[in-house]
């Protein structure tokens, strides 16, 4: 079986079932956390489409996620974002309006409250979680050390809102378990000391978990066919390696 497919995920998700995890989605952990729980946490980035297959498949498997959708080139996708609710998952803003006015603080908090409100005119936003937006020198975080996301509604940002010393957190950047050294801003700082690189590996190291975990994936490193995997394979080479080796260091240079 290939590592990141749907076929893959399947077992992952009844592999922590079986090792006794229940699920939760961030706005329910927020209110009242599981002793021994898993967040499912999907930073929809590209295809608003490639959240689908997700969302049925956690729905088929008795799952409940999070889903967190960009603000593309036209704009959100109703019909994709009520399906997702209607199968009983969470929608959140994948929110990244500071890099996108270039630090500009007034224009980024106006355009957050209006992505905000469009969202909700699908679904009743509770929590939001930052684009990491690597290729920009500015963090989307910093507009809450002058603003503050409760007074739009906002019950939790999962970088700031969680004890990661408590969470394990596992992040599927770069296409393995373990992309931090590629990744600028998604990534935390953590107690824990894992190095999973394959799902293979979460899976063979299921009863050494932590009792609570927060899995983040980005639907277009997966794939539902043998064609699609190898068509992600060489978008997600190239794509970190132009990242580690020259993007990464130019926005750093930046700073």
């Amino acid at each position: 079986m290939k590592d990141f497919t749907l076929d893959m995920y399947k077992v992952l998700i009844e592999g922590l079932k079986g090792a006794g995890y229940s699920f939760q989605r961030l706005e329910d952990f927020a209110k009242k956390p599981l002793e021994r729980v898993v967040i499912i946490r999907h930073d929809v980035d590209i295809w608003n489409r490639k959240a689908l297959p997700f969302a049925r498949l956690e729905n088929e498997l008795g799952v409940k996620a999070s889903y967190y959708f960009r603000y593309l080139k036209n704009g959100f996708n109703p019909d994709i974002i009520k399906e997702v609710a209607l199968l009983g998952h969470e929608v959140g803003y994948h929110y990244e309006d500071l890099t996108r006015y270039d630090g500009d603080m007034e224009k980024a908090i106006r355009s957050f409250e209006e992505k905000v409100d469009m969202l909700r005119k699908h679904y009743p936003v509770k929590t939001i979680c930052m684009h990491g937006r690597s290729g920009s020198p500015y963090d989307n975080r910093d507009m809450w050390k002058e603003y503050d996301y409760r007074d739009f509604g906002i019950i939790a940002e999962p970088y700031l809102d969680l004890d990661f010393d408590k969470v394990l957190y596992l992040s599927d950047t770069g296409r393995r378990w373990n992309g931090s050294d590629v990744a600028v801003r998604d990534k935390v700082e953590s107690r824990y000391n894992y190095t999973f690189r394959t799902t293979f590996d979460i899976l063979d190291s299921l009863n050494q978990l932590p009792d609570q975990i927060m899995f983040t994936t980005h639907p277009e490193l997966w794939a539902r066919n043998l064609l699609e995997w190898g068509i992600v394979y060489c978008y997600a080479f190239l794509h970190t390696g132009y990242k580690k080796y020259y993007r990464n260091k130019k926005v750093r240079s930046k700073k």
